[in-house]
This record gives structure tokens, sequence and C-alpha cells, in this order.
């Protein structure tokens, strides 16, 4: 995959809970942090506050002031609860698409992007970061030596997207619906930022979204079998019923071909693509390979030439973002919905 660290591999389970205090935001895990923190919190003020996030309870003295994001999805999350002052800066890579007509253009504007190459120790450091915002495979990876368990070490907190979260079974990731994630980290982050209001107005519009776009989808006998293409030709990657597609998908109408996968971003074999037979193909647009490229391997490929959504060249393009845990999410589910419910007509 690209400068990303994508969800193309996967790791291990997370490491069991150890009490520990670090400087920065003050972030203390321990399982007794719950505790502690409700009796002090009820004595006046907003902190110290506790969160769960991918099963360990994160407990924060107060705001962290020089986040550092990876990745696009990430990063507006950030934005879109208005949290640019509290950021040190973003890393991504320069395929993130033209960011001057997205709702949280603004954020990019007033935000440093600190590297589009991967990020590590040395650049949060650099930034003195005192919270990185990543996930495991969106920035996190046992392989690069850089983990929420090195950052501790060096006094930097971290918290992980929830789309990431390992589950225990081997390497695969996923612990809850990819919307719920995406809702959980809104609330988690309005508490942790103190800005629980703006959270719960994001979160009652993205319903309200998603609710739109279910009332227009197709439904029953008429939902279209859909497979997500994110990359590879000798075998597709592509997402189980952990990452964002599995909702997008099936909120906009379709069924997810690959729903019973129990992962996030996974491999599969070209023949269980064909034997499910898509009727509908949507590509993942990202990285050095162009979505018209995506398009010809395509339909250019002898073993899907039969299949459905091949033969009646019904391949939807959507973005990187749209598909990845972010705030785009719901408008995906809009764009896709309007595409299948007018497959019929």
């Amino acid at each position: 995959m690209p400068h990303r660290a994508r969800p193309a591999a996967l790791a291990l389970a997370l490491a069991p809970v150890l009490a520990f205090a670090v400087s920065g935001c003050g972030a203390d895990v321990s399982p007794e942090a719950g505790e502690g923190a409700g009796a002090r919190a009820s004595s006046g003020g907003h902190y110290p506050v506790t969160v769960e996030n991918c099963g360990e309870k994160l407990t924060f003295e107060k705001a962290p002031r020089r986040v550092v994001t990876n990745d696009v999805g990430i990063t507006e999350i950030m934005f879109a609860l208005g949290l640019e002052d509290h950021m040190a800066g973003y890393v991504m890579p320069d395929d993130k698409g033209d960011l001057t007509k997205v709702p949280w253009k603004d954020g990019y504007r007033k935000t440093t992007w600190l590297s589009k190459e991967r990020i590590n120790k040395e650049l949060v450091l650099d930034a003195r970061a005192d919270l990185v915002f990543a996930g495991w495979n969106y920035g996190f990876s046992e392989g690069d030596g850089f983990t929420p368990q090195a950052l501790r070490r060096v006094g930097i907190d971290s918290y992980l997207l929830s789309e990431s979260c390992r589950n225990g079974q081997g390497k695969a990731r996923g612990v809850m619906p990819p919307l719920d994630a995406l809702y959980t980290d809104l609330r988690n982050l309005g508490k942790v930022f103190d800005v629980e209001d703006r959270a719960e107005t994001l979160v009652a519009r993205f319903r309200d979204q998603v609710a739109q776009a279910q009332a227009k989808a197709p439904k029953g006998a008429d939902r279209p079998r859909v497979f997500l293409y994110d990359s590879g030709e000798d075998k597709p990657l592509t997402s189980g019923a952990y990452a964002g597609p599995h909702d997008i998908i099936t909120k906009a109408g379709g069924d997810h071909v690959m729903k019973d996968l129990k992962d996030s971003w996974t491999t599969v074999g070209w023949e269980t693509v064909v034997a499910r037979d898509p009727e509908v193909i949507v590509i993942n647009d990202y990285g050095d390979t162009t979505a018209e490229q995506k398009r010809r391997f395509l339909t250019s490929y002898k073993p899907l030439a039969n299949v459905s959504a091949v033969k009646n060249d019904r391949i939807f393009t959507l973005d990187y973002v749209d598909l990845v845990e972010s705030p785009r999410n719901p408008a995906a589910i809009g764009s896709l919905a309007a595409y299948l419910g007018g497959l019929g007509s």
C-alpha cells in the first residue's frame, strides 16, 4: 500500500492494560482509572475524564493541546469536531484529492501538514506532540516500531481509531459495526476535548443523513450484490464486516458479498469473488493506480468476464476517505444509494 499505512496488513491483539502515568496531556491508563475519575469530576469542572478506547480506559487530566493525526479520515474527524486549535499537525500522503471543496477545508488551511511520508516517533517528538491519533495499520505498526507502547515510553499519549481495534482473533481487526466506530470516536473525543455538544450534534446529523439515504435505497429482493475492490491483481484487497465499506454498502441498499469476513480490510481469492457474482463493484480510488486503471483491470481480467458487474458495466467509484472511517462516510452512503437506486430505472 502507499504511504498511508493502509489497512492491508493486520496485527496482534492489544497488549494487556498496565497502570502508568505519563506527561503531556496526562492520560492515565489503569484498571482503576474510571473509579477515581468519577469521584474527582463530581467535585466540579470537566476534568479528569475517562473514555474507553479499544478495550483500554484512558483518563485525561486536561485536553491535549498538540495532537498529531495520521491519515485523512482521522484528521477530518478532528476537523469535524472543530479541534484545529488542539493540533500540532497532520501526516498524510500527497494523494488526498482536492481539499478546497470539502466541508473541513478551513481545517487544512489552519493546520500544519507535517509530512507526506510515514508517521514516526522522531516526527511526533519534533512536533512536541502530547497525543497521537492514529490506528493499527493507519500509522501504528510493530514492524515500523511505531506503537502506542513506544510512544508511552517517551511521554506521548495515543488514541486509536476504533475501526482499527484488534479483536483478539489472530491479526483481525474490528470490534463494532463501522458507523458505530465513527460515532464512538466522535463521542469519545468530544468528551476528551470538552466538546460533547459538538459531537452529539454531528452524530445526530450523520444518523439523519444515513436515514434519508436508506429511505431511498433498494430493499428486499432488489438489493444488488456489491463487492468492494481496493487493490491487488493476484488477490484483491477488500472489506470485511468491520471496515467502512460494509456499512456504506448495506445502508445504501446493497448486499455486501464479503459480509461474512469478520475482519476489516483483508484479502480474498478471485475465485471467491467469482462464486459470489457481485452485481456491482465499488472501486476504492487512491494511490498510484488510478480508478480508471483499476476499472480497466477489472473489465479485462478474464476470470471476471462472466461476473454480472463486469458484464453489465456496473462499476462505481468512491474515494479512499469516503470508505475508511471518517466524517465523509454518511455522504458516501447517500452517493452509493443514489447509484444503486438508479440501476433498475
